[in-house]
């Protein structure tokens, strides 16, 4: 670690909280957006993020008054025209940040659900995959799967004989479980030096991260460094 690794980190503890909150909410929003399997499901950041945007915010315009005003979401959304233009002004600007807020959140569920309703199995029979579904992503996926295997059964697995009707059958070393390709191409950028040297699986190819350098290369080969920290998808 070098001295602008350091002034980096300082600089971040200096930071309030809703910023460094709305920082680590895009990073985790674009990592998932890329990655071609589910990522951890971030839970004490959305408790926090879930928990600003459900109850209150504070007009950051007003905070040099005695006690600062705190404005409900129904508030910000309803009765903006009935306020001063100041106050109006302010409204009008977290609101704005709300929604911003809100469709980080949105596009951030959306891409973990796409990637549950492609494999829905995977994500239930693998105990290591499974433990990175949130509560309700884990209730979306069993009820999605039992949906589509019923769906199958009345479709025409009936029809076939018992021992073919399983849709989560390894017989022969083949599993009918499809999961997600780790081989897919990403772009990743060094968010700070990494000290082991990154080796490309069944290729002779190994080479360094350095913070900032910014490479193409398989998901499965930087996975460890992407969820280490060390490295962020762009």
């Amino acid at each position: 670690m070098d001295i602008d690794d350091i002034l980096a980190d300082v600089a971040g503890y200096g930071e309030p909280r809703e910023t460094r909150d709305l920082q680590e909410l895009t990073r985790a929003w674009i990592i998932e957006r890329s990655a071609p399997e589910i990522l951890q499901w971030p839970q004490q950041l959305m408790e926090r993020v879930m928990e600003r945007i459900r109850q209150q915010v504070v007009c950051p315009m007003l905070k040099h008054e005695p006690k600062p005003v705190t404005h409900m979401i129904d508030l910000v959304e309803t009765q903006t025209g009935n306020m001063d233009p100041k106050t109006n002004f302010c409204l009008i600007i977290i609101q704005t940040e709300l929604e911003r807020y809100k469709f980080l959140v949105r596009s951030f569920v959306r891409a973990r659900v796409a990637k549950i309703d492609k494999h829905a199995l995977h994500y239930l029979t693998n105990p290591t995959q499974k433990i990175r579904l949130s509560s309700s992503e884990l209730h979306y996926a069993t009820t999605h799967q039992s949906l589509l295997q019923a769906h199958y059964h009345s479709s025409f697995l009936s029809q076939f004989p018992t021992t073919l009707q399983r849709l989560d059958d390894t017989a022969g070393g083949i599993s009918m479980i499809e999961q997600p390709d780790l081989d897919k191409a990403v772009f990743v950028r060094a968010l700070r030096d990494v000290r082991e040297p990154i080796v490309v699986e069944g290729t002779d190819m190994a080479f360094e991260m350095r913070r900032g350098d910014v490479f193409i290369v398989r998901w499965s080969a930087v996975k460890e460094t992407v969820e280490g920290g060390d490295a962020e998808l762009i």
